[in-house]
């Protein structure tokens, strides 16, 4: 039981961190991931909050997954979806409210922080196998179709996604591209040490 009470501790606190991480992108304005980029391209076309087009984004990845493995949906991985998204309409609409860039300089600072956020978060995130998030899914079902690599399968998605988010007028920019090569490696420096923690907690 501790165990498990420790491993929903990093559960959580990474979806906390990593919602805040995307809100703080998103806030800065120089551009978002692409699946982010997409999601706030519809709540801004369409109407709806990011949070909820990321939940419904989510729950659509999940059918769309199942059926082209002809499986069963897994529907747990609901819970991760509504989690981000309640995170991030409380971090947007409450928390960063009223937080607007004067300056370039804010900009970039509130970018990093995001950026580092976000690496953090996805590594404390990972410590849990449970109702793992339905896009990195989407990656594993791309993968096992095309017997392409991981690294082809998730790059592909994201383009297919960028594309989709640019003609639907979503925040597409520098900070676009800043993401796309340093979310990869930054989760990698930080999942050893999130990793060293989590099992010194629970050993």
């Amino acid at each position: 039981m501790r165990t498990f009470l420790i491993i929903a501790v990093f559960y959580l606190a990474g979806l906390a961190a990593l919602s805040f991480g995307i809100s703080l992108i998103i806030t800065a304005g120089l551009g978002a991931g692409p699946w982010d980029a997409f999601f706030v391209g519809l709540s801004e076309s369409i109407g709806l909050t990011v949070g909820s087009w990321t939940f419904i984004g989510g729950f659509v990845l999940i059918l769309i997954n199942a059926m082209l493995l002809k499986q069963k949906p897994d529907f747990s991985a609901l819970i991760t979806m509504f989690l981000i998204g309640s995170f991030i309409d409380f971090w947007m609409l409450i928390v960063l409210a009223d937080a607007v860039p004067a300056s370039f300089v804010q900009q970039a600072v509130i970018l990093t922080a995001g950026i580092l956020c976000c690496g953090a978060g996805i590594a404390s995130y990972l410590q849990s196998s449970f109702a793992r998030n339905p896009i990195d899914h989407a990656m594993i079902v791309f993968h096992t179709l095309t017997g392409k690599s991981l690294a082809f399968s998730k790059t592909a998605l994201e383009l297919m996604i960028l594309v989709a988010a640019f003609f639907i007028g979503g925040p597409i920019g520098i900070g676009t591209l800043i993401i796309a090569f340093l979310i990869g490696p930054l989760i990698q420096v930080f999942h050893r040490p999130v990793t060293a923690f989590r099992t010194k907690l629970t050993a």
